[in-house]
């Protein structure tokens, strides 16, 4: 079940060069957009390169067969 009220953001990273998914809820009066400057200073580097290099690595013997004919 999803939370209704939750907003997602696609904020661009750059020192990455690339954007990054951040879901928050924000009251309505809050500034949004000093909202993301503040996500975007605060972004783990590091973790968010690693994290996209491990979902791009394919497991040795996990490769799809190919059949010889």
């Amino acid at each position: 079940m999803a939370i209704p009220n939750v907003k997602r953001f696609r904020p661009f990273c750059p020192t990455c060069n690339d954007s990054f998914t951040l879901m928050a809820v924000l009251p309505q009066q809050a500034n949004v957009d000093a909202y993301l400057a503040d996500a975007v200073a605060r972004h783990d580097h590091k973790a968010f390169g690693d994290q996209k290099a491990a979902m791009n690595k394919v497991r040795v013997g996990q490769q799809k067969q190919q059949k010889k004919k």
